[in-house]
């Protein structure tokens, strides 16, 4: 199956020479306790870069629980952080955002995959956003085996207490959007920058206009990789 997103969630920008440079680069999203309980809080740990000549207004950060790929309507902002007055150069903060409320997704897209939005916007214009795949798995081996058909589905949500989350975190899909920042001036394009462009000595997520189909095998990475807590720059 595929995932929906938000009208206007393809790429913003055409060929690398007509690339702009924002004046914030989000340059590390690190996933901390993962996996975790449904009900646990989430936990992003974010980097980012702002350049000269800086921005005046603060950054809006939110983190979105996409409950069904059948309707935007069970679409979750889990919190909303102001970060700012930002400096020049380099900050870090740490983003804690409680679960979704299990009361507002419907009961058959509660377990298996889903997706959670990290977004971040100036002056009420989204310039990126960072997707990933999150799996809820039961732990109560116990449940699954009463509460399985044939193909191994589960018939019954099982307990909240006992529904595991795993994030995707080796795997994140962005979307950058161009933006006016303070004036049309900020606009710098990207060959005049003398920076180089975004693959240059950052670390790896994944680009894309949307997400791709999802199988199984990301799941059974995802759960390699659970205790992996490596930088994955952007």
């Amino acid at each position: 199956f595929f995932f929906r997103l938000s009208s206007g969630a393809g790429r913003c920008f055409g060929l690398q020479k007509e690339r702009r440079m924002a004046l914030v680069n989000v340059t590390n999203v690190e996933v901390l306790q993962n996996s975790a309980k449904f009900t646990d809080d989430f936990k992003l740990q974010i980097t980012f870069d702002c350049i000269a000549p800086g921005i005046k207004e603060e950054l809006e950060w939110k983190l979105v629980y996409v409950g069904s790929a059948k309707s935007e309507k069970y679409d979750q902002v889990l919190d909303t952080v102001l970060v700012g007055p930002v400096a020049i150069g380099r900050s870090a903060f740490l983003f804690q955002a409680p679960a979704p409320d299990a009361k507002k997704i419907p009961p058959e897209d509660i377990m298996d995959v889903t997706i959670i939005l990290l977004t971040c916007h100036y002056k009420e214009k989204e310039f990126i956003r960072v997707g990933y795949y999150v799996n809820n798995t039961c732990s109560d081996e116990f449940f699954v085996k009463q509460y399985s058909d044939e193909d191994g589905k589960l018939t019954k949500v099982p307990p909240l207490h006992s529904i595991v989350r795993n994030i995707a975190s080796h795997k994140p899909r962005v979307t950058r959007f161009d933006i006016p920042w303070d004036s049309p001036q900020q606009k710098i394009i990207l060959e005049h920058s003398g920076m180089g462009d975004e693959n240059s000595g950052l670390f790896n997520m994944m680009e894309d206009e949307k997400f791709e189909k999802f199988t199984g095998e990301e799941v059974k990475y995802a759960e390699e990789d659970e205790n992996d807590l490596a930088d994955m720059e952007i």
